[in-house]
């Protein structure tokens, strides 16, 4: 399958529009790609509780799982607060568990264009049972 790694990055950027950051300031949108083709976005959510607070590339999965999709080939990540917008560690362990094959592709925005990266890159070792 090819990938339409500026379609991605696209659908993120769009979805950092809907983020609810209204304490951090810190808007962050997310595409992934399933294996279907299927395209799911989300966008960060935070709460007064900040432990509820929920990141936008687990919104995004969390939404393509809920759909019955469970195998992810890639994932843009977005905010206009920061350039190569990383995921956390609780994003990349999630990532982990949904890849489609032995590793995915992390699409971030940069200066001088989009860095594409394998999650290993971020998570060489990622914990399963």
């Amino acid at each position: 399958m090819n990938i339409d790694f500026e379609l991605l990055m696209n659908k993120a950027k769009e979805a950092s529009k809907f983020s609810y950051s209204q304490f951090s300031k810190f808007a962050v949108g997310a595409a992934v790609l399933m294996s279907n083709g299927e395209i799911y976005t989300g966008c960060n959510i935070e709460n007064s509780s900040l432990g509820l607070t929920i990141c936008a590339e687990r919104c995004a999965i969390f939404k393509a799982v809920s759909a019955g999709q469970k195998e992810i080939l890639a994932v843009a990540i977005y905010s206009p607060n920061q350039k190569d917008c990383y995921p956390c560690g609780a994003c990349r362990q999630v990532m982990f568990e949904f890849q489609a094959q032995d590793d995915l592709f992390v699409i971030t925005e940069a200066e001088e264009g989009l860095h594409i990266r394998k999650l290993s890159d971020f998570l060489p070792y990622g914990f399963r049972i």
